[in-house]
């Protein structure tokens, strides 16, 4: 791993390149998903989703997303949040970016913080299983539970086996 302080400085005099284009493999993958036969199925094309949602688009930006989520690891959500605004800042058209400083703000219970983030990444990465759950975590802790249950119940539909689905409930007339 990269010092961050190392990874940084490169930042600041580079052009972050495209992200490699894995949306055909994420599409396969999506679609796999949602004829899986059970979790044990759905657990490996889910690790398959995450290796190519957490491909940098290159090495200094590989070095600030592994510096962050390992900082949101060890509950420091607060240098995770800056490490990873660096990173959109040097990459802002990577999801993956996003998508983890939404999950380092939602576990400090910043939900407005990781919504506006959790958007950008899915307007990016539509298919962003992860992401779209986690919109739905996010919106409940905001108490718009309604719109919570249907995205929830589009990243379940994209991915049956989602832990998630279990805060699914009944749907009602309205729901339909």
């Amino acid at each position: 791993m990269i010092p961050f302080c190392l990874a940084a400085t490169p930042a600041l005099s580079q052009t972050c390149p495209p992200a490699a284009d894995h949306s055909a493999r994420l599409a396969e993958i999506i679609a796999q998903l949602g004829t899986s036969q059970g979790p044990g199925e759905a657990q490996v094309l889910t690790q398959e989703l995450w290796s190519l949602w957490t491909d940098a688009p290159d090495e200094v930006a590989q070095a600030m997303l592994d510096d962050g989520m390992a900082r949101r690891s060890i509950y420091d959500f607060l240098g995770a949040r800056e490490i990873l605004g660096r990173l959109i800042d040097y990459c802002p058209d990577y999801a993956e970016g996003y998508n983890q400083r939404a999950f380092a703000s939602y576990l400090a219970r910043d939900f407005e913080a990781a919504l506006v983030d959790l958007d950008r990444a899915l307007n990016l990465v539509p298919n962003h299983v992860a992401a779209l759950s986690g919109k739905a975590l996010t919106l409940m802790g905001l108490g718009r539970n309604e719109e919570a249950q249907a995205v929830l119940r589009a990243a379940v539909e994209m991915n049956p086996w989602l832990q998630e689905r279990a805060l699914l409930e009944e749907p009602t007339g309205t729901d339909l």
